[in-house]
């Protein structure tokens, strides 16, 4: 009896419970690995480069000997072997250029500062109406207790299958929306995605797991501070380099975000919950899977010049495939189906919540792809202030002083990053403007 119960905690803590996680989704990475493996060792790009030119040569020969001569199939014609090119591959290699009219203007194209601006408020306003209105639904699905027409009152707790609801939705509607319009050539292998999407699972379910075992303060230490693992992240994944200013500022918006969340009547009275060695663990695993899914995301923005739509497809696609393949495995479909089916107020609740992550992903993959991940985050990071902000006003909570110089030291950061970072673009400009005129002044002389 001892041993059933000791095996029965085991599997209900966070450790079982991310360990069953991982096996469930190791049934899909190992077999795709040692397939990757397989296709790469085997040169299988190369055999069909081959034997397309094999094929090329006969059916010239044929046209010239006026013969005519029925050529064999080969890899790189059939459904199957583009198929395998496009997820092992990609069509990179090819050497054709994307469309210029169809890329993506992210931050490698020239912007005015008053465009640069829209653009960035619209990605601000986009984002905070998204995802203030899917938090204030998360908080409702996972906290409040639900009640049908018969009186019968239940508590829904699967995560995972909140996950693949939101996933499943924002895949629909992207290869909707890739099929009916034009976009530009995509050149990244298909698997790529596979990388940051585990790791958006990941953090998600950290994210969840972590109120179980942290204290409040704690949690808003973590949220305000995730704009310098990101900068760290970068540095590890794509070797980008930050000027001193950015750090400044990064370190100065963490300090106001905690001073306000911190000096919230909503946070004085969540202290006394304690923080265990587990909960500063999944925080670290939040942290770090946050910044490494923007971070991945980024790097491939650079690399292939993807549509936001086309890696929202890519990363939806795989988080579809992971959360299914793990909701089958442990039998969470019909548990949630059924919860569903009792209490119809919670499918209602669902269907908006899919609704509200769909469009923040949208908002999500065009900030990323035009301004970076770092912005990205500090937007994220200001939206958890918002929404304290929100419940101040809407409950006529009284915001401390330490609340407002908070506030003012975040907006005071934010104004000396958008001002240095003007500054350097002036003298970037100078400095490129001056060596072109002694190129010119050198030309003359000649």
């Amino acid at each position: 009896m001892s041993e059933t119960s000791l095996l029965t905690n085991l599997v209900d803590s966070w450790f079982g419970s991310l360990t069953i996680n991982l096996l469930c989704y190791s049934t899909v990475f190992i077999p795709g690995y040692f397939l990757l493996q397989y296709f790469k060792n085997s040169k299988y790009i190369e055999r069909a480069e081959y034997e397309n030119g094999l094929n090329n040569t006969a059916h010239n020969d044929s046209e010239s000997s006026s013969t005519r001569i029925v050529l064999p199939s080969f890899p790189g014609t059939g459904l199957v072997s583009k198929l395998i090119t496009s997820c092992v591959y990609g069509h990179s290699y090819d050497k054709i250029v994307t469309d210029p009219a169809g890329a993506p203007k992210g931050a490698h194209g020239e912007k005015s500062m008053g465009s640069s601006f829209v653009q960035l408020m619209f990605c601000f306003v986009g984002l905070q109406l998204s995802y203030l209105t899917w938090g204030v639904l998360q908080e409702k699905i996972m906290t409040k207790e639900y009640q049908n027409s018969d009186g019968s009152i239940g508590h829904f707790k699967d995560s995972q299958f909140l996950v693949f609801v939101n996933r499943i939705l924002a895949f629909m509607l992207a290869a909707s929306y890739l099929s009916l319009t034009r976009q530009p050539r995509h050149t990244a292998p298909i698997y790529k995605y596979s990388y940051c999407s585990f790791s958006n699972i990941m953090s998600s379910w950290c994210q969840y797991e972590a109120l179980k075992y942290v204290s409040f303060p704690t949690q808003v230490l973590a949220k305000a501070s995730k704009i310098i693992p990101t900068m760290i992240m970068g540095k590890i994944v794509s070797s980008k380099k930050y000027d001193y200013y950015e750090y400044c500022t990064a370190f100065l918006i963490s300090v106001g975000m905690t001073m306000f969340l911190m000096g919230s009547t909503e946070a004085s009275t969540k202290t006394n919950s304690t923080t265990t060695m587990s909960g500063v663990i999944i925080l670290v695993g939040y942290m770090s899977f946050d910044a490494f899914t923007s971070n991945w995301q980024g790097e491939l923005f650079t690399q292939h010049k993807m549509s936001s739509v086309q890696m929202m497809c890519g990363v939806n696609f795989f988080s579809c495939l992971l959360t299914t393949t793990s909701l089958l495995q442990q039998g969470g479909f019909g548990v949630s189906l059924a919860f569903m089916f009792t209490y119809p107020v919670f499918f209602w609740d669902c269907l908006i919540l899919s609704v509200c992550s769909a469009t923040g992903q949208l908002f999500i993959y065009h900030t990323i792809s035009t301004f970076g991940p770092v912005v990205f985050i500090i937007i994220m990071t200001i939206r958890q202030g918002l929404a304290i902000l929100l419940s101040c006003i809407l409950y006529s909570h009284p915001v401390t002083i330490l609340g407002v110089l908070g506030i003012m030291l975040v907006f005071a950061a934010l104004f000396l990053r958008v001002y240095c970072s003007y500054r350097m673009k002036q003298l970037q400009q100078r400095k490129s403007a001056g060596e072109t005129s002694k190129g010119s002044i050198k030309l003359k002389k000649i």
